[in-house]
């Protein structure tokens, strides 16, 4: 009997236990629910965000860039489209003002800072991918209706310094673009920009290229010349 007593109290005592997962949760922790929304956290070893993946790829200038690692000539030209004048500077000082033809109100000449990295004589002119050329013919050197005239400086193509064949057009807005000089003036402008980026050729080169009007001759300068239109 004293046993039989001894395991009913023992069954007793085990069935008032509490068993905690029946029970409810504490109030501290928050219930499930859907994660909150913040920004995401890269997986173990994923790349982090960049600033162009993050904010979108920032403007750059590719020629600007590779600018960056050439030599300066003691030369820079600065275009003023309200005066329609090139200013040439040398060591600091301006040494020439020269009137010039600007763009249109249609089209007007860019603004900005470029650097002239090559000169052109006897230019080749090729219609630009622009509506206003869909019906232009190329035209070849020395062609009497070549637009670029004699020569040309190349500072941001299609947009250039160029000669013209319309020299009554000089002072006026009414280029697509480009900036235009008296033929005479372009050839002397891109003489001196080849002595400054120290590229030197005699007199009898020069009169060669200026005779032999249907031959282009292209000059690549070593040393680049900061050009600012504004």
């Amino acid at each position: 009997m004293r046993r039989i007593a001894w395991l009913a109290a023992l069954v007793l005592a085990a069935c008032t236990v509490s068993d905690s997962s029946d029970q409810p949760r504490s109030a501290s922790v928050p219930p499930a629910g859907p994660a909150p929304v913040g920004p995401a956290v890269p997986q173990a070893g994923a790349p982090l965000p960049t600033a162009d993946s993050a904010m979108g790829t920032l403007p750059g200038d590719p020629a600007a860039a590779a600018d960056s690692g050439v030599a300066v000539a003691d030369m820079r030209l600065e275009v003023d489209t309200r005066a329609r004048e090139l200013h040439v500077y040398r060591g600091g000082q301006r040494v020439e003002t020269h009137s010039v033809a600007v763009g249109s109100a249609e089209w007007p000449t860019q603004p900005g800072e470029w650097s002239v990295r090559q000169v052109v004589f006897n230019p080749e002119w090729i219609p630009p991918d622009e509506s206003w050329a869909e019906q232009r013919e190329r035209r070849a050197p020395g062609d009497p209706k070549n637009p670029l005239g004699r020569a040309q400086l190349i500072y941001d193509p299609p947009r250039t310094i160029h000669g013209t064949n319309e020299p009554q057009s000089i002072g006026q807005a009414v280029s697509h673009g480009s900036i235009r000089l008296p033929n005479s003036v372009i050839l002397e402008l891109a003489r001196e920009a080849m002595a400054a980026a120290g590229v030197e050729r005699d007199d009898a080169w020069y009169r060669q290229v200026q005779q032999n009007r249907t031959e282009k001759v292209i000059v690549d300068l070593p040393k680049r010349i900061p050009i600012r239109v504004f």
